[in-house]
């Protein structure tokens, strides 16, 4: 019994921590304006040509394989904005990119299928501008090595064939800039998009029309606003992270913004590894084509996260052309591309301790939602599967609930005889548990099993963009947010009240008084939760009930019969005497 009320309080102060975390993230206040470090002025960001010129630029010398020095510096350069430069509008199936000639740099990146709040459809989500709140660049240049081997910097101006561009009828589109140095040297920087794709594919060509070998290098640089983030008293970036997010080659880190003012910059080098930032659902990543040595770095200076992946150098000899590549993705962890792009890249769908299975969960969702389209019933389909794979589990739990339904007058009249005496009415209950093979703690059984699978749909929902303002039916047009009007909540608060009817009431008068309020408990837990764990809740309550009611119906006819027998064996041997 000291089990069982342990087993319940400690759900209790779960779900109060869960209740209390959802709450923080729907009505927390704002992350204060953040300031310049110490002794630093706050990069401008009012103008967006401006800010490039004032973003940190690269020195190390990579004239051989590349390696890093972790307290190597990092400068600032201070080119001259030119007048002459240009925005050029990217458009297509899935968002609109904003390429500025100077430097090539992407300064704005609109998600066209995703609005900020289902009440707001034509405000989108941003994950580059020149605005405070979504500021952010990608920004790439190559850098020569030696003499007479200049290349197109983060200042160079490139000269660009159109102004607009957009993704009509053709499954690929092709965004070409072009610059020459004074040597003969031509270099074209490429962005390539693709229908469908969230990928864009930035290709830098040099064609060395020159006499001498052209030497140099790529870097591709992120640079984005980091804020303070101060939420709570709980850390809520477990489920909707905003910084930086590295892979190495082996494992996937998170890079804090107080753990980079606190430790420096992260230098390391890596063939398969990328860098990201973070936006809870959606995220800004680069990623080498191709398995090959890369100097990664990231940093925060005041108000801003700058990230850069430098490639290894390339020497390109007359009448040759050479190709560095990157792969850049702006857009939503849609874990189907995010696989495409890089086997690990998935990483960035963070569920926390609970992978093992909200990963699987997952995929048997997405694989439901092939069939039925809809994610609503892909969660009553799994919560049925879920259900039957632990049905004969579940049942022998249920059949000993059902049992001690049946000799609840028995366990009445120990009560009744035993009342002054609470050591004598234990044991005596034990001995009538013993004799009947009942398990009293069995009813905690699908409590357990059910607490792991309700924290992956959990994270599942908190983090999978897939589920993001997902509609279901009549009321409920958000599986990812709380039910506007409560009625979910109210349903599953019913629906418990009612299965407990068909449980016995508990022996221990205060843990009967905790059973009698769990459902309204439960309700106002659940009433801030997404109401897709709310319906999976639900679902499951009601399988449970209809299993329960099942049990219970066979328990009572075996004990029936039982005592039937009992009562017919007596007048057979009586008859056998005579």
């Amino acid at each position: 019994m000291d089990n069982q009320r342990l087993i319940i309080w400690g759900l209790f102060a779960f779900m109060v921590y869960l209740t209390w975390q959802t709450w923080m993230q729907d009505h927390a206040p704002p992350p204060p304006e953040p300031n310049a470090a110490p002794g630093e002025a706050a990069l401008p960001v009012s103008d967006a040509p401006a800010d490039l010129d004032s973003l940190p630029d690269l020195d190390e010398d990579l004239s051989e394989l590349p390696t890093v020095d972790p307290q190597a510096p990092i400068t600032v350069a201070d080119a001259a904005v030119e007048d002459d430069a240009e925005r050029i509008t990217v458009r297509t199936d899935v968002f609109e990119i904003v390429i500025n000639t100077l430097g090539g740099t992407v300064t704005q990146a609109k998600m066209l299928n995703y609005p900020v709040a289902k009440d707001m459809p034509d405000t989108k989500v941003m994950l580059l501008d020149s605005g405070e709140e979504n500021f952010g660049q990608i920004r790439s240049w190559l850098r020569g090595k030696g003499e007479g081997t200049s290349a197109p910097g983060a200042a160079t101006v490139f000269d660009a064939a159109k102004t607009s561009y957009e993704l009509n009828g053709e499954d690929t589109l092709v965004v070409p800039l072009t610059w020459t140095n004074d040597a003969g040297v031509d270099f074209e920087k490429r962005f390539v998009f693709s229908r469908g794709s969230y990928v864009i594919a930035l290709e830098q060509n040099v064609t060395n029309g020159g006499d001498a070998v052209w030497r140099g290098d790529q870097v591709t640089q992120l640079v984005k606003r980091s804020f303070t983030q101060e939420r709570s008293m709980f850390n809520v970036d477990s489920y909707s992270f905003d910084g930086a997010l590295i892979y190495d080659g082996s494992k996937a880190d998170k890079l804090k913004r107080d753990d980079l003012l606190d430790d420096g910059p992260v230098n390391f080098t890596s063939e398969d590894g990328w860098y990201a930032s973070i936006q809870h659902h959606f995220m800004v990543a680069i990623v080498p084509d191709e398995p090959a040595t890369n100097i990664f770095q990231a940093r925060v200076d005041g108000n801003r996260l700058t990230a850069s992946v430098i490639s290894a150098p390339q020497a390109i000899g007359p009448a040759q052309t050479a190709s560095f590549r990157r792969a850049l993705f702006v857009g939503p962890k849609l874990q189907s591309q995010l696989e495409k792009v890089h086997p690990k890249l998935k990483l960035s769908v963070d569920y926390g301790w609970l992978t093992i299975l909200s990963q699987p969960m997952f995929w048997l969702l997405s694989w439901i939602h092939k069939f039925v389209g809809n994610w609503g019933w892909s969660i009553i389909g799994v919560t049925i599967l879920i259900k039957g794979v632990f049905y004969k589990l579940t049942e022998s739990s249920g059949r000993s609930m059902a049992k001690m339904r049946e000799i609840q007058p028995r366990m009445k009249a120990l009560q009744d005889r035993y009342k002054d005496d609470r050591q004598a009415l234990s044991q005596a209950m034990m001995d009538l548990y013993k004799r009947e093979k009942i398990n009293p703690a069995a009813g905690c059984l699908p409590i357990l099993i059910q607490m792991p699978f309700f924290l992956a749909f959990y994270w599942v929902l908190v983090e999978s963009v897939e589920m993001r303002q997902a509609p279901f039916a009549l009321w409920i047009t958000d599986l990812s947010s709380r039910d506007p009007y409560f009625i979910l909540p109210l349903i599953m608060g019913a629906a418990m009240l009612f299965q407990q009817k068909l449980n016995p009431a508990p022996a221990d008068p205060v843990q009967a008084k905790v059973m009698q309020i769990m459902p309204v408990m439960f309700t106002g837990f659940f009433a801030f939760f997404p109401s897709g764990l709310v319906l999976y809740w639900v679902t499951n309550t009601l399988l449970s009930i209809a299993q329960q009611w099942n049990i219970n119906k066979v328990v009572h006819a075996e004990a029936k019969a039982k005592k039937g027998g009992k009562k017919k064996k007596p007048k057979a041997d009586s008859k056998d005497d005579s």
